[in-house]
């Protein structure tokens, strides 16, 4: 099992970095594995608490280094949730990078553990007869406070449901549940780890010096 590491959110950070400057990110340091992936981007403004700012992945199994590169820049600027980020939004940044494993078909909608898995819910839109489909990483429903209900109510809305959600409908929904591992990583202290490594880092486009 490979595990979500340093040098992933690095290449994140590098992708990003030289989409602003229009430059080739310099190659990763870690393997070419296959694996369902993720890149989450939060924003800290005066050292409050990060908000999101981006998190787009893939259930399913992608190269590592490619599934990266393509999330990195996806999750940033063109999660449709959120404006893309800014170059100057960079010192402000902090990157966690997903690894999804484990993934087990529940008994029911209630059979995983808040803080453990993280949950795939798939039902059927009575409304409009159409099949809809969300997830949440581990760490969502746990950073947010959620019950288990609360957790799945959400994703159901996020799924694009409108409909009212009853116990006979949460009955029906089919559920996968997952575990993950996670690395994140603050813009400064990817600038201290370029630095260290590399001897100097990048100056940006559009950022601040």
């Amino acid at each position: 099992m490979v595990s979500a590491n340093k040098e992933m959110v690095v290449y994140c950070f590098d992708t990003l970095v030289a989409h602003y400057n229009s430059e080739e990110a310099p190659p990763p340091a870690f393997d070419a594995g296959q694996h369902p992936l993720f890149v989450t981007w939060k924003k800290s403004v005066n050292g409050g608490e990060p908000r999101l700012r981006g998190c787009i992945g893939t259930l399913e199994a992608r190269c590592l280094i490619n599934g990266f590169k393509d999330y990195a820049l996806t999750s940033a600027l063109r999660d449709r949730r959120f404006p893309p980020i800014q170059a100057k939004e960079l010192p402000y940044l902090e990157c966690t990078v997903s690894i999804l494993a484990d993934y087990e078909t529940a008994q029911n909608y209630l059979d995983w553990e808040v803080g453990t898995h993280g949950i795939i819910i798939e039902f059927n839109d009575p409304d409009y007869n159409s099949r809809r489909s969300a997830t949440y990483l581990p760490e969502v429903a746990a950073h947010e406070g959620w019950t288990k209900i609360e957790a799945i109510d959400s994703l159901m809305r996020k799924s694009g449901y409108n409909g009212p959600i009853t116990e006979s409908l949460r009955k029906r929904i089919r559920l996968t549940r997952y575990q993950s591992t996670i690395f994140t990583m603050h813009y400064n202290e990817y600038i201290t780890y370029v630095r260290a490594t590399r001897g100097s880092a990048a100056a940006i486009n559009g950022a601040r010096p």
